[in-house]
């Protein structure tokens, strides 16, 4: 029984491969065979890439450096002439205007130099009068005249010079600012000329000072407006005055100042400031970050998928940093860049693109 039943299985399964090789009908063609057998195998799939289509546009670039403010203006004053600090009007953070009273100085003898210097004076032009009424009746010689004319113009001389050191004893604010150091009042503070009185600053307007490399030295222009955040938490806008036209021996960047308006006075000097600084717009494509790769021989760009649906490499320069996305050169409008799949694919691969929304892949 065991026996029987192989032998019918087997002469069941021999039935179904003559019936399925076709030999059930000796006379149908190839083709006919091949149409029953239904289509050939499917090719191997391509591999699925997202792409976004890129868009060329005027990016205006921009980039940002740390500095410090300074004063526009920095002085100390010193006393012009001798005498004891009499007076000091000012103090420490005291806000002056051009020609203010800061100091005086004690000086008795120099309101009497000046009297007297205006006493020889007086005198000697009453004599030249009466020189010029005599000469012009010939009493007396031209030259006689003529000597007393010099000495009426030394007395005046002498006069300038007396009013000038008094005057000295006087110390006036040279402009608007901030006084930041003094000296002390009293005997002991018996100032020679040349000693030190007071310090100041001018903070209207105030500098923001910043370094910038050699590749970017050439794209700043004076005149261009930058925008300005200050440690305090400050922000103002200020006018590129100066850009240095020598480095650095140190450090081989260029000095940039930036002109700030601050009639205020709520930027001091010597505070951290962070400075953007806009350049000129060029022709750029924005991608997102994670679509930035290497090709096999090291360079830096993106992929892409061409008309014929393989793909592509493209070498970029970056032009700005936008958070998820890159503002990037040597992408031309209407590309396909590859920003999911692209680091499993290579040139020349036929690949299956699909189109993805740039700000979800840009969350990868």
């Amino acid at each position: 029984m065991k026996a029987s039943r192989i032998t019918a299985l087997g002469l069941v399964a021999a039935a179904a491969l003559w019936i399925a090789s076709g030999h059930l009908i000796p006379h149908e063609s190839t083709e006919s065979r091949a149409a029953l057998q239904g289509p050939a195998t499917d090719a191997p799939k391509k591999f699925r890439v997202g792409v976004v289509e890129t868009k060329l546009a005027s990016h205006s670039r921009k980039f940002v450096l740390s500095g410090r403010t300074e004063a526009d203006k920095k002085v100390v004053i010193f006393a012009r002439t001798n005498g004891v600090l009499q007076e000091l009007n000012v103090r420490r953070g005291s806000r002056v205007k051009k020609g203010d009273v800061l100091a005086v100085l004690a000086v008795e003898d120099r309101a009497a130099m000046v009297m007297q210097a205006k006493a020889t004076l007086e005198q000697k032009r009453i004599e030249l009068e009466a020189k010029r009424r005599l000469l012009a009746t010939n009493a007396v010689p031209k030259i006689d005249f003529d000597t007393l004319a010099a000495q009426v113009k030394v007395a005046e001389a002498a006069v300038a010079t007396a009013e000038a050191e008094r005057d000295r004893s006087v110390i006036t604010a040279p402009w608007d600012g901030v006084v930041t150091e003094t000296s002390e009042v009293g005997t002991a503070a018996f100032s020679f000329t040349g000693k030190e009185i007071i310090k100041m600053v001018g903070l209207d307007p105030v500098l923001a000072l910043v370094e910038v490399s050699e590749r970017n030295a050439a794209r700043v222009k004076v005149g261009t407006m930058a925008d300005v955040r200050l440690a305090n938490g400050l922000t103002r806008q200020g006018r590129i005055r100066y850009v240095s036209p020598s480095a650095s021996d140190g450090t081989r960047t260029y000095r940039v100042e930036v002109e700030i308006e601050n009639p205020d006075y709520l930027i001091p000097d010597g505070i951290t400031a962070e400075v953007t600084i806009p350049l000129a717009p060029v022709e750029a494509s924005r991608v997102p970050r994670s679509a930035l790769t290497f090709s096999s021989a090291g360079d830096l760009g993106v992929r892409f998928v061409d008309q014929d649906g393989k793909v592509g490499f493209l070498a970029t320069s970056i032009i700005e940093d936008d958070q998820a996305f890159m503002w990037v050169a040597g992408v031309p409008d209407g590309a396909r860049v590859i920003v999911q799949g692209q680091d499993f694919v290579r040139e020349g691969v036929a690949v299956e693109p699909v189109d993805v929304a740039p700000e979800k892949s840009a969350q990868r």
